[in-house]
C-alpha cells in the first residue's frame, strides 16, 4: 500500500492537535525546533530516525503508529445524541469529558452549503433509551474515528450563528474544532443535563418545559433577536398577527415541540383565543429559523415563526413578536475545560463581534457577557 504524498505529516498533525499540543510544546516535550515539526507536518521535509524516535516518544506511540502506512483506527465507545440505526453512519465524534460524544451528520446537522468532514463512523449500535423510555433518544454505539479524535467544543442550539465560532477556534494555538448540533431549547438542556455538549443554548437562560439548567451551570450571552411571523414579503401589507393568518386561511410552517418559536406561536394562539386546528399548518415541523424561512420562501408555506435574522437573510416581511435573549448554558463539570475556556475567549474576540454586527437583526452586545457566577472568562482575543 503506497502511503499518499504528505500524509506522514498529516498524521502528525493530527496526533498532536488530538493532545491539545502547539507545534511549540511538542518541540520542546522531543527536544527538537519547532520549525523541524512545522517541516514535518507541512510535507517539506521527511523526519530523521531521532526526530522521528523522539516525536513518536513525546506523543506516546510508536514510530511505527506515527509514520506507517495508515491503517483503520479501531473503534471507540461513545454516546450518541440521537438514535443510530444504520452502520457506517457518518458522525462528528468528540471528546466530551471522559467520555467520546457522536453527533450524527444528517439533515442541516450534515452540511452548511456542502457536507462536513466526518470524524468516524459507526460500526455498531447499542443504543440504550434513556429511562423515559423515548426510543429516539441517545444510546451507546460504536465509531470508528476517521483519524484521531480532536479537542472539539460541542454546542447544542437553534442560533445559526452558532457555527460562526469554528473560525475564530480554529485560529486559536492549538485550534479547537467545532461541532454543532441544531435543536430547540428543550433538547439543548437535556443534552447539557446528561453531560453530552459543552454548552446549550437557550433563551433567556430559563430552564425549559419542566427541565431546570443543570445544577451550579453558568451563563453567558450570545446573542439578542426579535422573533415573530416571517411571511411572503406580498403579505406585508395583509398579515399583522396570527389572527390574520387564521382568518385568511394561510398555511403556516410550524417547529419542533420544546422549540422556543413554538411556545411562542402557542403563546400567541391562547391570547387570541385561537386553536390549533385554527392554524393551516400547525402539524408541519421545521428544524430551526432558517429552515423556517427556507420553507417559506420556497412557497411551501405562507408564514412561519422565525427569528428577524432568518427573515432578513431569506428576503421576507417580519412582524415581531418579542425579544429573545439567546445565552449559553455551560455544566459545570465542563466549566474549567480547554474547550468551554477557549469559547469563552472567542466569544469577546473582534472577528466574531464584526461577524455577529453584520448580521442584519443581531444584537451582540451582551456576546461574552456573564450572566451568572460560576465561569471565570479570560481575557478577550
Amino acid at each position: 500500500m503506497t502511503e499518499a504524498p504528505g500524509s506522514t505529516g498529516a498524521h502528525l498533525r493530527l496526533a498532536r492537535q488530538a493532545r491539545g499540543f502547539s507545534q511549540q510544546q511538542l518541540a520542546s516535550m522531543a527536544g527538537v525546533t519547532r520549525q523541524a515539526v512545522s517541516a514535518v507536518e507541512s510535507g517539506h521535509s521527511d523526519p530523521s530516525l531521532r526526530v522521528a524516535l523522539a516525536l513518536a516518544q513525546a506523543l506516546g506511540l510508536s514510530v511505527e503508529e506515527l509514520f506507517g502506512p495508515g491503517e483503520p483506527a479501531t473503534a471507540v465507545n461513545a454516546t450518541s445524541v440521537a438514535s443510530v440505526a444504520d452502520l457506517g453512519r457518518r458522525v462528528a465524534l468528540a471528546p466530551v469529558g471522559d467520555r467520546f460524544v457522536a453527533l450524527p451528520l444528517r439533515g442541516d446537522a450534515a452540511a452548511v452549503f456542502g457536507f462536513l468532514p466526518a470524524g468516524g463512523l459507526t460500526v455498531s449500535a447499542r443504543r440504550a433509551p434513556r429511562d423515559t423510555g423515548d426510543a429516539t433518544g441517545p444510546g451507546l454505539i460504536s465509531v470508528r474515528p476517521v483519524g484521531p479524535p480532536r479537542p472539539t467544543l460541542v454546542v447544542a442550539g437553534c442560533d445559526p450563528a452558532l457555527p460562526l465560532l469554528a473560525t475564530p477556534l480554529a485560529l486559536l494555538d492549538p485550534p479547537i474544532a467545532f461541532a454543532w448540533w441544531p435543536c430547540g431549547s428543550a433538547e439543548a438542556l437535556r443534552l447539557a443535563s446528561e453531560g453530552l455538549v459543552h454548552a446549550a443554548g437557550v433563551h433567556a437562560g430559563r430552564g425549559e418545559d419542566g427541565l431546570p439548567v443543570p445544577g451550579g451551570a453558568g451563563l453567558v450571552g450570545f446573542t439578542v433577536w426579535r422573533e415573530g411571523i416571517a411571511l411572503r414579503p406580498e403579505l406585508r401589507s395583509v398579515v399583522t398577527g396570527l389572527d390574520a393568518i387564521a382568518r385568511h386561511g394561510l398555511r403556516i410552517v410550524n417547529r419542533e415541540p420544546g422549540a422556543q418559536a413554538r411556545r411562542l406561536l402557542d403563546a400567541e394562539c391562547h391570547r387570541l383565543r385561537l386553536k390549533p386546528d385554527d392554524l393551516l399548518g400547525y402539524d408541519t415541523e421545521a428544524a430551526g429559523h432558517l429552515q423556517v424561512a427556507s420553507a417559506i420562501r420556497a412557497g411551501l408555506a405562507a408564514a412561519g415563526i422565525a427569528s428577524e435574522p432568518a427573515a432578513r437573510a431569506y428576503g421576507l416581511a417580519f412582524v415581531p413578536l418579542a425579544d429573545e435573549h439567546f445565552s449559553l448554558v455551560i455544566p459545570a463539570e465542563h466549566a474549567a475545560s480547554r474547550e468551554v475556556q477557549a469559547l469563552l475567549k472567542v466569544l469577546t474576540s473582534r472577528w466574531l463581534l464584526t461577524q455577529l454586527a453584520s448580521l442584519s437583526g443581531y444584537d451582540a452586545t451582551s456576546c461574552g457577557e456573564r450572566l451568572a457566577l460560576g465561569i471565570s472568562a479570560p481575557r478577550s482575543c
